[in-house]
Formats: C-alpha cells, structure tokens, sequence
C-alpha cells in the first residue's frame, strides 16, 4: 500500500514538475533567446553612422546581450562628440563611461526588465518554490501525520515523535505513514509556486516603485508585506487539499487519498467544507511565511557579513541557505503554532448544524487555550525547523539551475 502510494504521487509529481519547466521556462527562455538574437544581428548590420548620432541614454539602455558592442559604439560616439579628447587616444570602456551625463537617473533593474524576461524569470522562481515546497512537505509526511494526531488527540498520543511513529505503525501499519501524501505533495505543490513565486515579484515591484535607496532603509517593511500578500495567494490554493489531508489522518478510513476524500466532503458539505478551515490556515500560515522570510533575509544578511558571497564555493551557499533557513524556521513555527492546532482541530470533523466558522473558531480556542495551542510544538519544532532548512537549500540550488536570476538584492 506504501509503496504503491509513492510510486503514483512520485509519477505525477515527476510528470507535473516535467510540464511546468517545459511550459514556463524552455519555452520563454527559447523565445527570449531568439530576440536577442534578432536585437544583435540588427545591431551587427546597421550602418556606424548611426551610432555617433545616437544619444548616450540609448546606449546605456541596450540589452545585456549586446553590452560590448554597445560600449564600443559609445566610445566612438564620444570621441567625435568631444573635441577635447585627442583623437589618437585609445579608446576605452572607462573612457565611455565617463562622457555619460550624471544627471540622467539609471533605470532599475526591475524596469529594465522585459515582459518576457518577467515571465520566465518569474516562472523559475514559481517552480523552483513548487519543487522545494511539495518535495520537503512530501518527505516529512509521517511527522506531519503524528504532529496533527498529538493535536486533535493528545491523550492517546502523548509519547513524543519517536513514541507517535511507533504507535500509529502498530495501530495501523507502516502503510498508515503515507496518508496524506497525495493531498500533501499536490497543495503545497501549487501553494509552493505562488508563496515563493509572488515574494520575489511584490518585493521586486516594491524596490522599483519606491527606488533603491528608500527600499534599503524599508526592507523590513517590504519583505511583510511581500510575503503576506504571496502566503494569502498560496493560502486560498492550499486549504482545500490541506482540509483532505488532515480529514485522511485525523480519521482513518475516511478516503482511500486525495480524489476520494475531495469528492466526500464535497458530497457530505459542499464547496463550504474544504474552506472551513481557511481562516486558520490564514492565521498560521500568513503569520509563518512573515517571519521566515524576515528572519531568512536577516540571518542571510548577517552571515554575508562575515563571509565575502563572490568567493564562497557552490556547497557553502548551500550551507548558509540551510542554517539561515533553521533559524527561520524554528521562529516561524513558535509564531504559527497556536493558529495550527486551531486548524487541525477544526478540520478534524465538521461543525454542527447551523454552526458558523467564526464562533468555532472562538469555540474550539476557548477550550484549547493558550498550554493546548502548543501541543504538538516539539513535533512541529522538527518537522518545520528541518523543513524550512531543506526548504531554502533546495530553492537556492533549483533557481541556480534554472539560472533565475536577475533580481534585486537589498544590500
């Protein structure tokens, strides 16, 4: 049954993932490319009378492709421009960049971008966070699957992570630590794309709008809200498949996976059930990606403090990703926890006739109260402590791959 389960979700994870990189990266990557090979044989051909009539500004504005040839026509433009310079001088790159008016305002790299530079920098980062966020939530399943039994049942499970693992295999089988997979490796597949995907754009769009310098002094500022509005995005695609996941392990025999347990609780309570739980999973999850970003970023800031980035091998920018992620990731849990133990329960059955969400909401946090909310902390201190790290190294190493880069760093 175990087996049978990876094999099926690892083939429709592979074949997605395989769908997704041709979609949005081969094909506007080989689009791109086309363009500025067009832009640079243009550029081969026309007449070098051009360049000496061509304004400064138009030459600083030329793609990267054709820097060098850009670079060398503004050099002869300010050679005839400029009797002062000595024709017999050699011509230089720094001698070019001197003759450039320092009143003009360079543009920012988010402007300068393109739109189809936009799409498939941007479609990296999404698949690069869908790969990293569905891999790491996929592997720690049966931690996720004892963590939410110590939530809605801690009297039973009160014997630890080791303890909880033992005792759902001797209860249920091995088999038991894969409920969950599919809905898990699906949603956090999607949610993975938008949370990672929309932090890097809104903190992009942010730095442009309100220029460099101003964004350094607010960076703070700008990597909340960023990844607020990214989690709110990813939130609505994930609780859905998160109400079937904790359904699948809070009540066992409730669906044989992730179709049948959608199309029951659909049947049982409609489109309304699989969103019950979505202001929970707002509270935790908005909360959550706050913090690890904030603390990532600070953390990434300190360590480059002591250590020069261009001279750190490939293996050590993985290493500072992944202890910049722990750290991210044990805050962020401490923060989140009391909105995930809401959630589980929550979502653990559905609430009574007539019964609205707010006031089960209140109802189930007046009796858990503020001890109860951090039932399951140790196992989740783990399970997303761990995550996070992984998390962060894994989304490092796919965008270098892919080769997303082109976005603004706040220094």
């Amino acid at each position: 049954m175990f087996i049978t389960r990876a094999i099926s979700v690892t083939n429709f994870f592979v074949a997605t993932s395989a769908l997704g990189f041709q979609v949005c990266v081969l094909y506007p990557w080989h689009k791109q490319l086309d363009e500025d090979f067009e832009s640079l044989k243009k550029e081969h051909l026309r007449d070098p009378g051009d360049a000496q009539r061509s304004h400064p500004m138009e030459v600083v504005r030329k793609e990267a492709s054709i820097s060098i040839i850009v670079l060398a026509t503004h050099t002869i433009s300010s050679t005839v421009s400029h009797p002062s310079v000595s024709p017999s001088s050699p011509p230089s790159l720094v001698a070019a960049a001197e003759t450039i008016p320092q009143k003009i305002t360079m543009p920012s790299m988010a402007a300068s971008l393109t739109k189809s530079n936009d799409l498939a920098l941007y479609s990296r980062y999404a698949l690069a966070g869908a790969v990293c966020c569905s891999f790491t939530h996929a592997i720690l399943t049966p931690v996720d699957i004892v963590k939410t039994r110590i939530q809605v049942d801690p009297l039973a499970y009160n014997h630890g992570v080791s303890g909880g693992l033992r005792q759902v295999v001797a209860s249920e089988g091995a088999g038991a630590l894969a409920t969950g997979l599919g809905p898990t490796a699906v949603g956090y597949f999607l949610q993975g794309a938008l949370k990672f995907g929309g932090y890097e754009f809104l903190k992009t769009r942010a730095i442009d709008t309100l220029g460099y310098e101003t964004a350094c002094n607010n960076r703070y500022a700008i990597y909340l809200g960023s990844s607020a509005l990214a989690e709110l995005a990813g939130d609505i695609v994930l609780c859905p498949f998160e109400a079937v996941r904790i359904r699948l392990v809070s009540q066992p025999g409730f669906g044989r996976g992730l179709g049948d347990g959608l199309a029951r609780i659909v049947r049982e309570e409609g489109i309304r059930g699989l969103y019950s739980g979505l202001g929970p999973i707002v509270l935790k999850q908005v909360p959550y990606t706050m913090a690890t970003f904030v603390v990532y970023e600070h953390a990434l800031e300190q360590a480059y403090k002591w250590v020069d980035k261009s001279t750190v091998s490939g293996l050590g920018i993985t290493g500072i990703n992944m202890g910049s992620g722990l750290i991210a990731g044990i805050a962020a849990t401490l923060v989140s926890q009391p909105a995930d133990t809401i959630l589980s329960k929550i979502n653990k059955a559905k609430g009574e006739a007539g019964q609205g969400t707010f006031h089960r909401l209140w109802t189930i946090a007046r009796d858990t109260g503020i001890r109860g909310s951090y039932a399951g902390v140790r196992a989740r201190l783990v399970m997303v402590g761990g995550m996070t790290a992984l998390q962060f190294a894994v989304y490092g190493d796919i965008k270098k791959a892919l080769g997303a880069t082109g976005g603004i760093e706040i220094k």
